[in-house]
C-alpha cells in the first residue's frame, strides 16, 4: 500500500469521478438567497431538459393530475408546491450523477440509495426542528454523507466490493483507514470540496462519524447529519441517539414523530424518482412500508393544506413586485398558472367607483387600455364587482351585453370567472379569467381556493395603490411648499425693490444738487445683493443656514437707516430705539434677522396711519427651558388687532391690505425667527401691539451644556 498505483487518494485524484451538476449548483444559490421565489425555481428549471422531463412527469401523475389534459411546467410546479420541487430537482441530480460512477452498474445499489434517502430526510426534518434556516441543505447533505462509499468503489473496486455491503459505523471506518489509509467520510468530504461550494456541506460529511463529545459546539448542519445517520442506521444504539438528540435540542417524542413519518417521505421521494426500493429491507427502517390508504377527508384536507400554503407563496412573490403595473402582472400571470386560465386580465376600479378599467399587460394591451365596464349600467360583470361576489359566466348567456361580449373576445374562452378583489369590503379590482365550459364546473369546488388567491391579491393591491397615492400626495406636498417658498419670495422681494425705488428717487435728487451719493450707492448694493439672495432661496426649500454670529444693535441701525433715508417713514411716526450697553450679540444669520425686523416695522408703520410711536427695544437676556435668549421687542401704539386676526396671526392668509401677496408678512417672520431657532410671541390690545422675540444668545448652546455638566459634577 506504500507504492503510488496502490494509494487510494492518488487513485481519487486521478479517477474520472463526474462533476456536481450545474443545475444542482444553481440551486443550492437558489436556497441560500432570500428573496428568490417560485418564478425564479421555474427559469432554473426550464434550462435543464431532463429535470423539467421529470418535473413533468410527476406533475402529470395520478397523485398530482385528476383530468387528462395534460398541464405545463409552470402548473406543474404550483401543482408540486415549492418542497416537493426542491426535493425532486435534488434527488434526481444527486442520483443521476453517483449512478454513473465507475463499477456503480454491476453493484446493487438500492440498500444504499434507501439509506441514503432515509438520512436525507430525517435530517431534513431534524433541521427544521432545529430552526436551521436552509432545510434543503440539510436534505442534501443526508443524501451525500456516505457518497464516499461509491467513490472509494469506483476506484478501488476489488479492495473495498466486500466492505461497501458492510454494516456503516466506526468499525467500517476503522477498516478502510487500516486497509485504504481513508475513510469513506474523508473520502466523501474531499468529493464535495472540489465543487467549491460556499456550504459546511463537506464538514457534515466528514465529521459524519465523529464522536459525539467533540461535537458540542460544532455547526448544526454537522450535527443535524450526525444525528439523522443515526437514526437512520443505528436505531439500537439508544444512549448515542440520546446524547446526539441533546447536541441538537430535540426530544425523544420528536425523534419518535420524525422517524414514522420519514418511512412514508422515503417510498414517495424513491416512486417519483424511479427508483426500486424492493429487496432494500437489509437496513433498519424506521417503520414498516405500509401501501398508503386513500382516505378522502384526509385528500380534500392535504390539498386544503397545500392551498394555503400556495397562497401564501402567492403573497410573497406579490409583496416583492415593484411598482403596480409589475404586481398586476404577477396576478394575472399567478392566476392562469394556480387556475389553468387560458387567459386572465385584471379591470381596475376607478377612484370615483363608477366604472372597471382595463390595465395594459400581457399581449392586448392597447385594446385592455382603452377598455372600460360603466359600473351603473348593469351586466353580470358589472354586478359581479358592485356584490364582490365570486361569479361564473358562459359565452352563450342571453345577458350579455356588448362589452362582456368583448370582453369574451379579447379572452378567447367560452366561459370567465369573475373574481373580485375585495379588502376592507372596497372592491378595488376584478380578477377575469377565461376557460373552457367543461372546466368551469370544477372551479366551483375550488372556491374556497379562489376566494383566498384574491385575498392575498386585493391585499398587495391595496399596498400599491397606497404607495401610489402617498407618492402623489409627496409630489402635490413638493409643489405646494415650492408655490408656497415662490409667494413668500415675492413678498420679501417688494420690501428691498420698495426700498431700492425710494432711494433711487433720493439719488436722483442729490445727483441734481452734485452732492456726494456714496452712502447711497452702497445700501442700493445692499438691497440689489439682498434681492439676490431671495431668488435664490427659491432653489433651494430647506438651505443650510451655516453658524453665524450677529450685532443685533448694528442690524437695527441699519434697518433704521434704510426706513429713515427715504420717504417710507411719515414725519407724523416716531421710531425710538432702546439697546443696552453691553453687545448684543446672537447666533443667527444677520440678513434673516434684517428681514424680520423689515416686516414687523413695516407693518407698524401702516398700522400707524394717524400717526404714533414705535419702539425697538432690547430687554436683555433670557433663560427659557434651560436655554439663553435675547429678547428682542418691537411695539406701536396703534389700534391693536381684531381677535380674529389675533387668533391666525402667522398663518399665511390674506389681508385687506391691497395687492396679491399681502398677508404673507408675518408668517414669513414666525418662519423666519423658528429657522433661527427662536420664538416669536405677539400681544395686541386698544393700546397696540407689541411682538416679542427671543433669539438664540451667542453661545447659548455650549454655555447651556457647561451648566449641565457642572450640575452632574456636583451631584
Amino acid at each position: 500500500m506504500h507504492q503510488p498505483d496502490q494509494d487510494i487518494r492518488n487513485r481519487l485524484l486521478i479517477a474520472r469521478l463526474p462533476a456536481m451538476p450545474q443545475i444542482l449548483i444553481k440551486l443550492i444559490e437558489h436556497l441560500q438567497a432570500d428573496d428568490a421565489g417560485m418564478p425564479e425555481l421555474a427559469a432554473l428549471i426550464a434550462k435543464d431538459a431532463a429535470m423539467t422531463s421529470k418535473i413533468l412527469t410527476v406533475a402529470n401523475s395520478s397523485a398530482y393530475h385528476r383530468n387528462n389534459r395534460a398541464v405545463g411546467l409552470e402548473q406543474s410546479l404550483v401543482a408540486l408546491g415549492t418542497d416537493m420541487i426542491k426535493t425532486l430537482v435534488i434527488s434526481e441530480s444527486v442520483f443521476q450523477t453517483f449512478n454513473s460512477f465507475p463499477h456503480s452498474g454491476s453493484t446493487d445499489l438500492r440498500s444504499f440509495w434507501k439509506g441514503s434517502l432515509t438520512t436525507a430526510v430525517i435530517a431534513r426534518e431534524i433541521a427544521k426542528q432545529m430552526e436551521y434556516p436552509h432545510v434543503e441543505e440539510a436534505y442534501l447533505a443526508g443524501l451525500l454523507h456516505n457518497v464516499g462509499r461509491l467513490a472509494l468503489l469506483a476506484t478501488a473496486p476489488k479492495e473495498y466490493a466486500f466492505n461497501f455491503m458492510a454494516r456503516d459505523d466506526e468499525a467500517l471506518c476503522a477498516v478502510e483507514q487500516r486497509t485504504l489509509q481513508i475513510t469513506h467520510s474523508e473520502a466523501g468530504a474531499w468529493l464535495i470540496e472540489r465543487w467549491h461550494l460556499d456550504s459546511f456541506l463537506a464538514d457534515s460529511v466528514l465529521y459524519h462519524h465523529e464522536p459525539l463529545s467533540r461535537l458540542e459546539s460544532a455547526h448544526p448542519l454537522i450535527r443535524a447529519v450526525r444525528l439523522a445517520h443515526l437514526l437512520c442506521f443505528h436505531r439500537d444504539e439508544d444512549p448515542a441517539i440520546e446524547d446526539a438528540a441533546r447536541l441538537c435540542g430535540l426530544d425523544g417524542e420528536v425523534l419518535e414523530h420524525i422517524s414514522l413519518s420519514a418511512a412514508r417521505q422515503v417510498e414517495k421521494a424513491a416512486t417519483y424518482l424511479g427508483i426500486d426500493l424492493a429487496g432494500a429491507d437489509d437496513i433498519p427502517t424506521p417503520a414498516a412500508y405500509a401501501p398508503p390508504v386513500v382516505d378522502p377527508v384526509q385528500q380534500r384536507l392535504t390539498e386544503e393544506v397545500r392551498n394555503m400554503v400556495l397562497v401564501s407563496e402567492m403573497g410573497q412573490t406579490f409583496a416583492r413586485q415593484q411598482g403596480e403595473a409589475g404586481l398586476l402582472e404577477s396576478i394575472a400571470r399567478s392566476a392562469r398558472i394556480l387556475f389553468d386560465f387560458e387567459n386572465a386580465v385584471v379591470l381596475l376600479a376607478d377612484p370615483t367607483g363608477h366604472a372597471l378599467h382595463g390595465v395594459a399587460t400581457g399581449e392586448q394591451q392597447q385594446r385592455l387600455a382603452e377598455f372600460s365596464i360603466p359600473l351603473n349600467k348593469g351586466g353580470i360583470v358589472a354586478e359581479a364587482a358592485l356584490n364582490a361576489k365570486l361569479t361564473y359566466v358562459s359565452r352563450q348567456s342571453p345577458e350579455l351585453n356588448v362589452a362582456e361580449e368583448q370582453l369574451f373576445r379579447m379572452l378567447g374562452s367560452e366561459g370567465m370567472v369573475c373574481l373580485p378583489l375585495v379588502t376592507n369590503h372596497n372592491c378595488l379590482a376584478l380578477l377575469i379569467g377565461g376557460a373552457p365550459n367543461w372546466q368551469m364546473a370544477g372551479y366551483s369546488k375550488r372556491e374556497r381556493f379562489l376566494q383566498s388567491f384574491g385575498t392575498q391579491a386585493a391585499v398587495a393591491l391595496e399596498t400599491a395603490i397606497s404607495e401610489r397615492g402617498y407618492t402623489r400626495r409627496q409630489i402635490a406636498h413638493v409643489a405646494e411648499e415650492y408655490r408656497e417658498a415662490s409667494r413668500r419670495v415675492v413678498h420679501e422681494v417688494n420690501n428691498p425693490l420698495s426700498i431700492i425705488k425710494n432711494y433711487l428717487s433720493v439719488l436722483d435728487g442729490k445727483l441734481a444738487k452734485r452732492e456726494p451719493v456714496v452712502g447711497e450707492m452702497s445700501i442700493l448694493n445692499e438691497e440689489i445683493d439682498r434681492v439676490g439672495q431671495l431668488i435664490n432661496g427659491l432653489a433651494d426649500l430647506q438651505p443650510t443656514e451655516a453658524a453665524r454670529v450677529t450685532d443685533v444693535g448694528r442690524v437695527v441701525e441699519d434697518v433704521l437707516r434704510l426706513f429713515r433715508a427715504t420717504d417710507f417713514v411719515p414725519a407724523s411716526v416716531q421710531i425710538v430705539v432702546r439697546m443696552q450697553e453691553e453687545p448684543a450679540e446672537i447666533d443667527g444669520d444677520a440678513d434673516m434677522l434684517k428681514q424680520i425686523l423689515v416686516n414687523l416695522i413695516k407693518n407698524a408703520i401702516e398700522a400707524l396711519a394717524g400717526g404714533g410711536k414705535i419702539e425697538i427695544s432690547n430687554r436683555g437676556h433670557v433663560n427659557r427651558e434651560r436655554k439663553l435668549y435675547l429678547e428682542l421687542v418691537v411695539s406701536d401704539t396703534g389700534p391693536g388687532l381684531s381677535t380674529e386676526v389675533l387668533a391666525n396671526l402667522f398663518s399665511p392668509v390674506r389681508s385687506g391690505k391691497d395687492g396679491a401677496h399681502h398677508g404673507l408678512g408675518l408668517s414669513i417672520v414666525h418662519s423666519l425667527v423658528k429657522k433661527m431657532q427662536g420664538m416669536i410671541t405677539c400681544r395686541s390690545g386698544k393700546s397696540g401691539t407689541t411682538f416679542e422675540i427671543l433669539l438664540p444668545a451667542r453661545g447659548s448652546t455650549s454655555q447651556v451644556a457647561g451648566v449641565n455638566a457642572r450640575a452632574m459634577d456636583s451631584v
